[in-house]
């Protein structure tokens, strides 16, 4: 499998999203673990199943067994912390600043593989989910371990193409499953 195949689903008004993809899938600013991680934890995030295929066919075949588990963890756990905190962070009443979230996280403390890589994939997650409490938690973490800030934007740039490449595939399914007519030329 390559990214190719996902390539060749995305259709012709979404060319920068697929220029995107194929630049990203030879990125060198992260290493091969960060790269396809960020890809995996990115197409969870998603939902969109033949997405999530495509790229864990190609993770599968960078990452270590050890690293697949830790992706998909990333994507559990920050689809439960980016909505408490969200919640935390957006309401109105800052109470719940002050209170204890009473929710497991043991897997953010030992994810199986460098915390750095979590906390990137955490970080891509949390972007796709929109929290920004939980983007900036992961950044101060990412930083402080001296990952740097190009790393960082590379991260967040995969799953704002991989969001895309989701999103364009889920809304041409829903199009296509509809009987709107084609728009006539002008």
């Amino acid at each position: 499998m390559t990214i190719e195949t996902l390539k060749n689903t995305i259709p012709d008004y979404a060319k920068d999203i697929k220029l995107n993809l194929s630049s990203l899938s030879n990125d060198e600013t992260l290493n091969v673990q960060q790269l396809w991680g960020t890809f995996l934890a990115s197409a969870l995030a998603g939902r969109n199943e033949f997405v999530i295929q495509q790229i864990a066919n190609v993770a599968s075949e960078h990452l270590s067994a050890d690293a697949m588990e830790a992706a998909k963890a990333a994507a559990s756990i920050m689809a439960m912390n980016n909505i408490y905190y969200r919640f935390v962070h957006l309401s109105s009443n800052k109470e719940y600043q002050t209170m204890q979230a009473k929710l497991r996280m043991n897997v953010i403390g030992n994810p199986g593989v460098e915390k750095d890589d979590f906390e990137l994939w955490s970080l891509a997650v949390s972007a796709i989910n929109g929290c920004g409490m939980c983007i900036d938690a992961h950044e101060a973490q990412l930083i402080k371990h001296g990952i740097s800030k190009e790393a960082i934007q590379t991260a967040v740039r995969i799953a704002s193409v991989v969001q895309a490449v989701s999103v364009i595939l889920d809304s041409d399914k829903a199009l296509n499953n509809t009987n709107i007519a084609e728009p006539k030329a002008a």
